[in-house]
């Protein structure tokens, strides 16, 4: 049984003191013939044949209805507006409903909005009769979703991405309610960090017939800040200076929330905003959140749940995905061609984890497809820009929607270079991808995607992108196609930027996935001029079983391979061409010499030597499990010290080994010990005598 998602919807612009939801049980009417039902109809208080459960889509077992390739459906609620609302404005609110949304209240049509993945509103205050609200929405999603934003929704006819496609996900996905504003109110409030991190710049839209006059009062709760401005047009900006500022950062995720209330003739609106201290820039070849080097180690995230599709399905599995993430020792999440709930963005803040946020795709180039994409982008900053856990806005990806052709046309270059200049205008406080993996026009980020299953070719091209000797790579682009994509657009590489991995893993079975996993990583870090990478993915979906995890976020068996290993901020690199998965190593005789690096992202200089100990072949090795056996006596410790700099790959220590009399195989552990005898990073090599 899944909930129908009680919480407050935006923590982002709080106006929680005065809502109401609308989630729950609504009537529902699938009319898949399109005959449109007639505005007599959306009022009439006889049965309709289903219900429904919003914000659940109607494709999804959670919304009671299970209904997939369903175009039109209508939804009917009655609502009865609270007493203590009297003489302020009733404004109904939408998270998200894809794709087409008419919206009447009591019979009288209030608006229609197109886009299936951000917030709309509309004023229904002169429909409403004695205080009640007959609320019927019709919807329309297209099955031919090509020319519009839908991400990883299927088409049919298909997009050129149908592989790697998802069950459509349609109608109210997003949480519906009402909430109580003066006639004279703020629209928005954006909040962003000063470059000196001494203050927050709070930029206030407010509309309303009764501005002149009005007065704007700000504090930031919890500290001594405030200040008053007299309304003199419909946009004001204030400075407010801290005295003892606190940063935003991963272990310390700092939140100051700011009041915003708007005196006015029409009485008191009162919104409540947050954002962090924080800077994201790029220098060189380096990315920097607030001044220090930031290794992206990053998961892709899709934003889909079993039986309730892209709606989350309950606030607390956005909680759990972040954590799960962390575990697996990811610091940012990728989430991928989805404007996600800003519930999700909300507990990234609160939680520290660092965000990728880019707009949804679409399959088609076309006139009508870039204007549908390029709408997105103002709405997207404008909801999420306080968000200080994102700190990398994407656009395209992957040329979707641009017909894979980036390279060979101008106008899908210009396109390209467009969306990436508006979004730099909109917020220039984070780096932009303008096209992820490949054919980059415009960009702040140099990233690209590579998926191989042959450790040798992987280790290629990842040293050759990596010293800018490879300017193109092939990608798979289906099962018997193979093609070469630049890394630009018909132009010299961007050299002067960082350079990372944005998507990346091979594999077939969830063992040979584990294991491409901990000797494709650890390529990744071989390479200190790289700024990260993305591995593709969290959790499993439907056919797509790329996942650190199942697609309920069980643990997955990757073949004893423990994800948190490849992924910390200390992990070892070693000098091997390893064979295939279970048998990294094909040692007769029984002994093995390994060279081995340590790859070290923290702030200070580790000072510690290298140590080993042998386990049961396929045994998930943690750093808790190498701790306990160096305290135990079990594991071989060497004398010999090393100096792991931030950001410098150490040079290669030879770890000498033998398996153990009689054993055809088994794991080797090996780990790298501070001055202090903690165990700070671990390595596991399968080696069997044949």
């Amino acid at each position: 049984m899944h909930t129908s998602r009680p919480e407050y919807p935006r923590p982002h612009f709080d106006r929680s003191h005065s809502w109401l939801s609308c989630n729950g049980l609504w009537d529902f009417y699938p009319d898949p013939s399109r005959t449109g039902r007639t505005e007599a109809l959306a009022t009439d208080a006889a049965p309709w044949p289903d219900a429904i459960t919003v914000p659940f889509s109607w494709e999804t077992a959670a919304s009671g209805i299970g209904r997939l390739w369903l175009t039109d459906g209508w939804y009917r609620r009655t609502v009865t507006v609270p007493d203590e609302w009297a003489g302020q404005r009733v404004v109904l609110h939408f998270g998200a409903v894809h794709h087409l949304c008419q919206v009447w209240v009591n019979g009288v049509e209030v608006g229609e909005h197109t886009g299936g993945y951000l917030p709309f509103e509309f004023d229904i205050t002169d429909a409403i009769r004695d205080r009640v609200a007959v609320l019927t929405v019709a919807v329309h999603a297209p099955t031919d979703k090509r020319e519009i934003v839908h991400g990883k929704q299927r088409s049919v006819p298909r997009d050129d991405y149908d592989d790697c496609a998802f069950a459509p996900s349609s109608g109210i996905w997003q949480s519906v309610w009402l909430e109580a504003r003066p006639a004279t109110y703020i629209t928005g409030l954006r909040l962003r960090p000063s470059e000196d991190l001494a203050a927050i710049v709070a930029e206030v839209s407010i509309a309303g017939e009764r501005l002149m006059g009005s007065a704007l009062q700000l504090e930031i709760l919890g500290e001594n800040v405030r200040a008053e401005i007299a309304v003199v047009g419909s946009t004001l900006v204030a400075r407010l200076g801290l005295t003892e500022p606190r940063l935003w950062t991963e272990p310390d995720p700092h939140l100051y929330r700011l009041r915003a209330t708007l005196v006015s003739a029409d009485g008191h609106d009162v919104v409540t905003a947050y954002t962090g201290l924080r800077t994201v820039t790029t220098t060189g070849g380096e990315i920097h959140l607030n001044g220090e080097r930031l290794y992206v180690r990053g998961v892709l995230d899709q934003g889909y749940w079993p039986y309730t599709g892209i709606t989350a399905p309950s606030d607390e599995a956005f909680i759990e995905d972040l954590e799960l993430a962390r575990t697996a020792g990811f610091n940012v999440v990728r989430k991928h061609l989805k404007t996600e709930d800003p519930r999700f963005l909300y507990h990234a803040d609160r939680l520290g984890m660092l965000v990728w946020a880019e707009p949804a795709s679409t399959g088609r180039f076309s006139s009508a497809s870039v204007a549908a994409f390029e709408a997105q982008i103002a709405p997207m900053v404008e909801r999420d820009g306080n968000h200080p856990s994102i700190i990398i806005w994407g656009l395209y990806n992957e040329e979707w929607g641009l017909d894979w052709d980036v390279a060979g046309d101008p106008a899908k270059q210009a396109a390209v270079a467009r969306a990436y200049a508006t979004l730099k205008a909109l917020d220039a406080t984070r780096p932009v991808v303008d096209n992820s993996g490949w054919a980059h026009v415009r960009t702040d980020l140099l990233d690209w995607h590579v998926y191989t299953s042959s450790p040798s070719e992987w280790r290629d091209i990842v040293a050759g992108i990596a010293d800018g000797s490879l300017t193109s790579f092939p990608v798979h682009v289906a099962p018997d196609v193979v093609v070469q994509k630049s890394l630009t657009a018909g132009q010299e590489p961007h050299r002067l930027m960082p350079n990372l991995n944005s998507e990346y893993g091979g594999g077939f079975t969830a063992t040979q996935r584990g294991w491409q996993q901990r000797w494709q990583t650890q390529e990744l870090r071989r390479h200190d001029n790289l700024s990260g990478y993305v591995y593709t993915e969290l959790y499993d979906i439907e056919h797509e079983m790329a996942g650190v995890y199942s697609h309920d976020r069980s643990t997955k068996d990757l073949g004893g391979a423990w994800p948190a290993l490849s992924h910390a901020p200390t992990t070892l690199v070693l000098d091997l061409d390893p064979t295939e998965p279970g048998r990294d190593v094909i040692a007769p005789d029984g002994t093995i010499s390994i060279p081995v690096h340590v790859s070290h992202h923290g702030t200070d200089t580790i000072d510690g030597s290298l140590g080993h100990f042998w386990s049961a072949p396929v045994t998930t090795i943690t750093l808790d499990d190498a701790q306990q056996a160096l305290d135990a006596g079990r594991a071989i410790a060497l004398a010999s010290s090393i100096g792991a700099k931030p950001f410098q790959l150490t040079e290669a220590t030879d770890i000498q080994a033998e398996l153990p009399d009689g054993s055809p195989g088994g794991r080797l552990c090996i780990f790298f010990r501070d001055s202090h005898a903690v165990v700070r990073a671990a390595a596991v090599v399968d080696v069997h005598r044949r």
